[in-house]
């Protein structure tokens, strides 16, 4: 499988953006899709994530509430609302049909991986 991020871009912080995933399969709904992100000088951490068929949604603390993850056929979205400094990372969509609920936060889990889009957040 392979994926394509897409949305990236300077924001000033209050703003909005949304991610877009792209793969190259017909359907992503056998698949746990995720978000992670890496900011300049930190450790990949864990963003957002959807389960098999949609039927859950995983945040990461920081940001539940703002962001929003979503699913449709073989697109996966990230809307990113009230952006705050600390979300300027490069995110990178995950995708992996074996894992399992407990897994979902663990970027190792995940086989597939897109290439990294740029958001910056700064006035």
């Amino acid at each position: 499988v392979q994926l394509q991020a897409s949305g990236g871009g300077l924001v000033q912080p209050g703003g909005s953006l949304r991610l877009s995933c792209t793969a190259s399969t017909r359907t992503l709904n056998p698949y746990y899709t995720a978000w992670f992100r890496q900011a300049p000088g930190k450790e990949r951490e864990f963003v957002a994530a959807v389960s098999r068929f949609g039927s859950a949604t995983y945040y990461q603390e920081s940001v539940k509430g703002r962001f929003f993850i979503s699913r449709d056929k073989n697109t996966v979205y990230l809307q990113m609302n009230s952006l705050k400094s600390e979300d300027t990372a490069v995110y990178y969509c995950a995708a992996d049909s074996r894992i399992i609920t407990s897994s979902a936060r663990d970027g190792d889990q995940y086989d597939y991986w897109g290439q990294g889009t740029l958001v910056t957040v700064s006035s």
